[in-house]
């Protein structure tokens, strides 16, 4: 099979069927009535919490209790500190069920956008939101808070369920070149006005809405976007596949709730676990579906099931994931390490006399997760506050995930 030919093979997803595929309808503005007030006995749980686990505040707990009930009770909400929202976002994290790179919360950069309100505002800060969680390939885990919803005025959102994802075209033929994933999401964009280039790995722009202005489009910039061109340490005709994966797993639709407060724009970051590009992005054949190509070129026997061509094909997907993004200095992490890292965090938590809510089904890596540590328990998976939230609203115009890029 020539070069050109194995290409067309790995982009195309043939979505041909007895009804036409028609592009889903574009989602609606959020409009309609303004956000419901604060939640004052929530707000209260969060600076409790706050000041039982750092009981060195300026303000005596006393005192910021009444200025939030008077704030609460005057304008419908309050306004947290610098330090509230740093410490809320971090143990949002902490409480994510389904992340398993918890262990590194404390390490969460929160930049503090609230004051930003125009979408040129906002496209400005989820540039540097990249620049700085890029971090010329040493990824750091980065959050930004942008303002959040009040009883007088809704918050911006990014319609986006990451910040950088590829597109799916859709073709006159019924084929599909790029992510299947996005097709959708591509349509509604390409009829906000995006002239898309038509390739297997175009960066989808950002849909910014503002209760203002509505949404609006913008490009991301490339010099921001890094990627990786996928290489495998034996197989020097791999890198011929064209394969490549960006680096930061940014989450951007996402709400993320604080002491009775909903923030819908604060998109997130940690660094990718191989697996998760290895094991979902690139093989889930709902995605880019690459476990029967990659068998392909390593002249496995696909003939049985009994072979475990899938298996095989697999493992060395992801060997090909972790060697391209170490050896392009770009920071990843494998499964057995991040099993045992989570491991070490639910001791800790336990130490500190708290528990550790997780979603078994997420934490367990989707490559032999029968010998992680991870596997050989349960766990509580209990709504613990402040947390990340996907809502309805937020699903139509994206996708989810875990807070550390795992989703």
């Amino acid at each position: 099979m020539n070069s050109e030919t194995l290409l067309a093979r790995i982009y195309t997803l043939d979505t041909t069927a007895d009804d036409p595929v028609l592009p889903a309808p574009l989602p609606e503005p959020s409009g309609g009535p303004h956000p419901r007030a604060a939640d004052a006995d929530e707000a209260e749980e969060f600076v409790r919490l706050q000041h039982g686990e750092h009981p060195d505040q300026p303000v005596p707990l006393t005192t910021r209790l009444r200025q939030i009930r008077e704030e609460i009770d005057e304008t419908g909400t309050y306004t947290h500190t610098s330090d509230e929202l740093v410490f809320g976002a971090r143990v949002a994290w902490r409480n994510s069920s389904r992340c398993i790179g918890r262990l590194y919360w404390k390490s969460l950069r929160v930049l503090d956008r609230r004051r930003a309100s125009t979408a040129e505002e906002l496209h400005r800060h989820l540039c540097d939101h990249l620049r700085q969680a890029t971090n010329g390939g040493r990824i750091r885990p980065v959050i930004s808070v942008f303002a959040p919803d009040t009883p007088a005025r809704r918050a911006p959102r990014v319609w986006n369920d990451q910040l950088i994802r590829y597109a799916g075209h859709r073709q006159d033929d019924g084929a599909l070149v790029g992510d299947p994933a996005y097709a959708d999401f591509t349509e509604a964009v390409k009829r906000l006005g995006w002239q898309a280039p038509g390739g297997a790995w175009d960066v989808l722009p950002w849909v910014v809405e503002t209760d203002g202005d509505g949404p609006r489009l913008f490009d991301v910039p490339r010099d921001l976007v890094l990627e990786v061109p996928l290489t495998h340490p034996d197989r020097p005709d791999f890198a011929d596949l064209g394969l490549r994966w960006h680096a930061v797993p940014a989450i951007s639709n996402m709400r993320l709730r604080i002491g009775g407060v909903d923030y819908p724009l604060a998109p997130f970051n940690g660094w990718y676990m191989g697996t998760e590009i290895g094991a979902r992005n690139l093989v889930d054949t709902d995605r880019y579906d690459l476990l029967p190509v990659i068998a392909e070129r390593l002249g496995l026997d696909t003939g049985s099931e009994a072979t475990l061509w899938r298996d095989r094909a697999l493992v060395e997907l992801n060997v090909a994931v972790l060697h391209s993004f170490t050896e392009a200095g770009v920071r990843i992490s494998d499964h057995h390490t991040e099993s045992r890292h989570f491991m070490t965090h639910v001791a800790r938590e336990e130490k500190q006399g708290r528990g550790v809510p997780a979603d078994w089904s997420w934490i367990v890596p989707p490559v032999s997760g029968g010998i992680t540590p991870v596997f050989h328990r349960y766990y509580d998976d209990a709504d613990q506050r402040p947390n990340f939230y996907l809502d309805d609203d937020a699903r139509a115009r994206g996708r989810g995930g875990c807070p550390f890029g795992h989703g």
